[in-house]
């Protein structure tokens, strides 16, 4: 025995009962009551009709007896070294004062401009020692004939 489902309410229709539909393009829908079969001819959404299998499944009706509701698991803090740095040195940073931090950024900060400057004087040098080893020579002037002037216009 053979049971087909209502195309439009999504109930069960044991044999013996409901009614089959066949559009003009050949297909077929099985119906399990006038109402159901009524419905789908007005073209009304099963999603939005309270009592098919499609509402009760977009909602979440009753399946509460079914699936025991899942338990989500809580995340966990984990620390882990940076590259470059471990979880002490980490946890040794973060432990101290912000005094004593300020002033180890000020002095890294003042030890970056100082390398940069003698970096900029090192190449001022290197460039005026360049230039002066260099000087440009005066190139000879070539005779070379001016074409006459071109007369008339565009071509």
């Amino acid at each position: 025995m053979k049971l087909e489902l209502c195309n439009f309410s999504g109930i069960k229709i044991p044999a013996g009962h409901g009614k089959r539909y066949v559009r003009t393009d050949g297909r077929v829908f099985n119906f399990i009551c006038g109402k159901s079969e009524s419905l789908f001819l007005q073209k009304k959404n099963p999603r939005k009709i309270a009592w098919t299998v499609l509402y009760r499944r977009k909602h979440k009706k009753g399946t509460a007896e079914e699936i025991s509701k899942k338990r989500s698991r809580k995340t966990k803090k984990f620390q882990r070294d940076i590259q470059g740095a471990s979880i002490d040195q980490i946890l040794l940073k973060r432990n101290q004062k912000p005094e004593v931090r300020k002033a180890a950024r000020d002095q890294a900060v003042r030890a970056a401009k100082e390398k940069a400057k003698d970096k900029a004087k090192d190449k001022k040098k290197s460039s005026s020692a360049a230039a002066k080893a260099t000087a440009p020579k005066a190139k000879a002037a070539k005779n070379v004939k001016s074409a006459a002037p071109r007369v008339g216009g565009k071509r």
